[in-house]
C-alpha cells in the first residue's frame, strides 16, 4: 500500500486550507494540522480553522484539540502528528499536513531533540520560583545550571522557565537536550510546496479574512478566553488578533484601534512566517495561490496512481 504524504506551508492568510481541501478532494487525502495556534480549542474564529464545511468534506485531525490553559509544544504537536499520519496511512489515505508553524515543519523533516515530559509538580514549581524572585534572579539561576541559555532574551519568560522544568525534571540541561538528534515524522514526503502569493495581495487577504473574522464573532471568542483569566504567558493568550481583541476588551484600546492593530501585527507576523521560509524551506518548490499549490502537488505526488 503506498503511503502518500504531502507537506503544505505559508504565511497567514495564503490559502494553505483551501489548498489541501481541493488536494484531498482530488486525491482522497485527509489533513493534518501544523500550526501552533489551530490547535486551541478556544481559538476557533481567531486561529482561522477550518470551516465545519470543509470538515465534512475530508476528515481533518489535530484541530481545536488542547485546551488554552495549556502550554503545547512542538514535541507534543511531533508525536501526535506522527500517530495521526501513520493512522491516516493504515486506512489508505494520503496525509496532508497543513500550516504556518516553521518548528513543526522541521519536526516533520528532521526531527526535534527530545526533551522530557514535565511534571505538573515541576511546571508549579518553576512558575511560583519565578514569581517568588522575580525575572532577573530567575534567569541567573537557570544560567547557573544552563550557560548557554544566555542565547534567551531576558525578557523571554516563557524559554527561561522551559529551561529550567528541563532541567529540574531530568538532572541535564537543555541546551544539551537540544543537541541530540530527533527522527524526522516523515523520512521522504511524496511532495511539498510553500504557498507564497505577493505580498500586496497577501496583506490584502489579511485585512480581508480578519473583516470576516470580526462579523463571524470574534469578540465574543475574545471575551470568552477573557473571561478565563488565564496566565498571560500562555500561547493562547499571545496569538495575534485574540491578544489585541482582549487588550480591547480591558480597555486599553477602542474596537476600532484594536482592529487596526491586529491587522498590522497581522501582516507583521506573515512577513516573519515568510522569511522564514525563504531561509529554511528554500529547496521547497512555491506556488502563488491555493489552486496553484493544489495542481502542483497534484502532480508532484504521483497520485493519479492511488
Amino acid at each position: 500500500m503506498r503511503k502518500t504524504t504531502i507537506l503544505i506551508a505559508g504565511p497567514t492568510a495564503s490559502g494553505k486550507s483551501a489548498a489541501a481541501l481541493m488536494l484531498a478532494a482530488k486525491i482522497g487525502g485527509e489533513i493534518v494540522n501544523a500550526d501552533a495556534l489551530q490547535v486551541y480549542k478556544d481559538l476557533n474564529i481567531l486561529s482561522a480553522r477550518p470551516a465545519a464545511t470543509g470538515e465534512a468534506q475530508a476528515a481533518h485531525h489535530l484541530y481545536g484539540h488542547v485546551d488554552g490553559a495549556v502550554r503545547y509544544s512542538a514535541g507534543e504537536w511531533s508525536r501526535a502528528a506522527a500517530l495521526a499520519v501513520a493512522d491516516i496511512h493504515r486506512r489508505g489515505k494520503a496525509a496532508i499536513l497543513t500550516g504556518g508553524t516553521g518548528l513543526y515543519f522541521r519536526a516533520i523533516e528532521t526531527g526535534l531533540s527530545e526533551a522530557p515530559p514535565i511534571p505538573d509538580d515541576v511546571r508549579a514549581a518553576a512558575a511560583a520560583r519565578f514569581e517568588a524572585i522575580g525575572a532577573d534572579a530567575f534567569r541567573k539561576e537557570v544560567l547557573s545550571f544552563d550557560p548557554a541559555m544566555a542565547r534567551l532574551a531576558p525578557a523571554d519568560r516563557q524559554r527561561h522557565i522551559r529551561a529550567w522544568e528541563v532541567f529540574k525534571a531530568c538532572g541535564a540541561p537543555l541546551s544539551e537536550l537540544q543537541q541530540r538528534p530527533g527522527a524526522p515524522i516523515i523520512e521522504n514526503p511524496d511532495a511539498r510546496v510553500v504557498i507564497e502569493p505577493p505580498r500586496t495581495a497577501l496583506y490584502a487577504a489579511i485585512d480581508a479574512r480578519f473583516d470576516r473574522m470580526i462579523a463571524e464573532g470574534a469578540l465574543a471568542e475574545a471575551q470568552r478566553l477573557f473571561d478565563r483569566r488565564l496566565s498571560p504567558d500562555l500561547p493562547v493568550m499571545k496569538a495575534v488578533g485574540a491578544a489585541e481583541l482582549m487588550a480591547n476588551l480591558r480597555g486599553a484600546f477602542s474596537l476600532e484601534e484594536a482592529i487596526d492593530l491586529a491587522r498590522q501585527n497581522s501582516r507583521r507576523f506573515a512577513k516573519r512566517q515568510l522569511t522564514w521560509f525563504r531561509n529554511q524551506a528554500r529547496l521547497w518548490p512555491r506556488a502563488g495561490s491555493a489552486a496553484q499549490a493544489a495542481d502542483a502537488l497534484f502532480v508532484a505526488s504521483g497520485a493519479l496512481q492511488r
